[in-house]
């Protein structure tokens, strides 16, 4: 009977170590499970933020000189995604935070570093839109000094038209005279 309740305490003083033991190994799991998430969302942040220094290179206007609306709003539409997909890295990694608990240190340091990117990226937001204003303005100036040019050139088209025919009435006219004299 004395070994039977050795054997009782035992087993019961085994299973709540097994269980916090396993409980462990849950946590773990999620952990690395959830860091996964995290580094899969940076790799995509990553390859977004690829595509969208190429589309900020992207000329795509006359003669591939000049950016075109539509290459701006690609670049803009690029950049919206990787806000969106630093939301979800934020979110993922609070997660992340919370799983691992206990860990106010890391989450005040992550936060700082977040607060950091995020100005980072209102400065690059607020730089894309004065650039963007800016490259309106200059499509604006292109396209008026565009319709001007075409107007001096339909000007010069109508002028050299309008000599020709005076020249052809004139010569015309002097040929009919010089027949008219003969």
């Amino acid at each position: 009977m004395k070994q039977f309740s050795l054997l009782l305490i035992f087993l019961v003083g085994m299973f709540p170590m097994s269980r916090s033991q396993t409980d462990m190994d849950i946590d773990s799991l999620n952990f690395a499970q959830q860091r996964e998430r995290v580094n899969n969302l940076l790799q995509e942040r990553s390859k977004r933020f690829g595509e969208f220094d190429h589309s900020l290179q992207q000329k795509t206007g006359v003669f591939g000189i000049f950016k075109r609306k539509k290459d701006m709003q690609k670049s803009i539409d690029i950049l919206r995604e990787i806000v969106l997909t630093d939301n979800n890295i934020f979110l993922e990694t609070k997660k992340l935070l919370d799983i691992k608990g206990g860990e106010n240190d890391r989450n005040e340091n992550l936060a700082t570093e977040y607060n950091k990117q995020v100005s980072g990226y209102m400065h690059t937001i607020t730089k894309l839109q004065t650039e963007n204003e800016k490259l309106r303005t200059q499509i604006h100036d292109l396209e008026t000094k565009q319709r001007n040019r075409h107007t001096t050139i339909l000007f010069l088209i109508i002028v050299i038209l309008a000599l020709s025919f005076a020249l052809y009435l004139g010569f015309k006219r002097n040929k009919h005279q010089n027949l008219t004299q003969e």
